[in-house]
């Protein structure tokens, strides 16, 4: 038995500027953390050469047996289908996938399935892949193998982990730039970041499908917009680095003003309202943490405003969602070859170390 989990992001600065259409011309940066909530897949070991992949979350289970000969745009469980594509699996196992968070939040949570099947996967089939070489394949799979129009940032914060500066270069090549911070400085930004689910979940390809469309032309308030969202990013960066807190704070308004120039289907008039009416109670800055039009609302307030803007919130019927940082990314935390007797796996047991003081952190 395997298990691996991989987790979900929040995207500070610098969303947009992942997409080809924008890095291949000008090159992009991208400044977002992992958080501690997570996708996970189980693997274990059968005998009638079939595979069935099993999706909790989207309640449906399907069992295969020649997976090479199956359609894969458009089906339920397709992500899953096209990493035993991808790395030409022929192997009989079960996968049960579970996460943390629905889909359709703007929380990357797409690409924290595909990086996950790819990461068990891969290390079940003896294939490791590097960090970088797991991001990258998870992004062919998404962009090339499924034709859906994204951007790179998802795939690197759930391969990767951490806070992180993400350069996209004009010749398809990524840096990751980890941001160090004191512990003390990196707990109270922790404690400075609200989330709040808007009520309204989303796809955001066509979102995305708007905006690579615009970026292609080359002109107009898109490019321009997208242009001070990349720089916006790297000044994001600096502030942290400098500890200025409440000067990032401040730059993630400004970057959410700019965002919303990008596509008009981005932000909406209820999401509009919600963001001012945190503003009014207190928010120093924020955004929708995903492409836009639904999801999840990033907002940056000091501790002893935060019950305000949580009052408010929660007269609309909208709650927080409380999280932390995830510093490790991508992988198997649980390898485990005497549960179903399974060659394939290790030999021994295979255990992550359990961080009392994250795991506080994170109540």
């Amino acid at each position: 038995m395997l298990i691996a989990r991989s987790p979900v992001r929040i995207s500070f600065g610098g969303g947009g500027t992942d997409l080809p259409a924008y890095y291949e011309q000008f090159g992009g940066a991208v400044l977002s953390t992992a958080i501690d909530k997570y996708f996970y897949t189980v693997l274990r070991k059968r005998d009638d050469g079939f595979i069935q992949v099993i999706s909790s979350d989207l309640r449906k289970l399907e069992t295969w047996k020649d997976i090479q000969s199956l359609a894969l745009k458009g089906t339920d469980l397709e992500i899953p289908l096209a990493v035993l594509r991808e790395l030409n699996c022929n192997v009989s196992v079960d996968l049960f996938l579970a996460s943390e968070i629905p889909p359709g939040t703007g929380l990357g949570s797409s690409a924290a399935v595909c990086v996950n099947v790819l990461k068990l996967m891969s290390s079940y089939t003896k294939q490791e892949l590097s960090r970088y070489a797991l991001a990258e394949r998870a992004y062919h799979i998404a962009r090339n193998i499924l034709s859906n129009p994204v951007g790179k940032q998802d795939e690197y914060a759930a391969a990767f982990g951490g806070l992180n500066y993400i350069q996209f270069h004009q010749d398809g090549t990524a840096t990751v730039e980890p941001i160090l911070m004191a512990s003390d400085l990196m707990r109270e930004l922790q404690s400075s970041l609200m989330l709040f689910f808007t009520g309204a979940a989303h796809n955001s390809w066509d979102i995305l499908k708007h905006q690579e469309d615009s970026t292609k032309k080359n002109a107009g308030l898109a490019v321009t917009a997208l242009h001070e969202i990349r720089e916006l990013a790297g000044t994001m960066r600096d502030a942290l680095r400098k500890g200025e807190l409440d000067r990032f704070g401040e730059l993630l308004h400004v970057g959410w003003e700019a965002k919303k120039r990008v596509s008009a289907k981005i932000s909406t008039s209820h999401i509009d309202d919600l963001y001012e009416m945190a503003r009014r109670h207190g928010a120093i800055g924020g955004k929708i943490t995903g492409a836009g039009g639904g999801g999840f609302m990033l907002l940056y307030v000091r501790p002893g405003d935060q019950q305000a803007v949580r009052d408010a919130f929660a007269a609309k019927g909208l709650r927080q969602m409380v999280f932390g940082f995830d510093r490790d990314g991508a992988q198997v935390i649980i390898n485990d070859p005497f549960l179903d007797s399974d060659s394939q796996t290790g030999m021994c047991w295979d255990f992550i170390p359990y961080d009392s003081a994250l795991a506080a952190r994170s109540v």
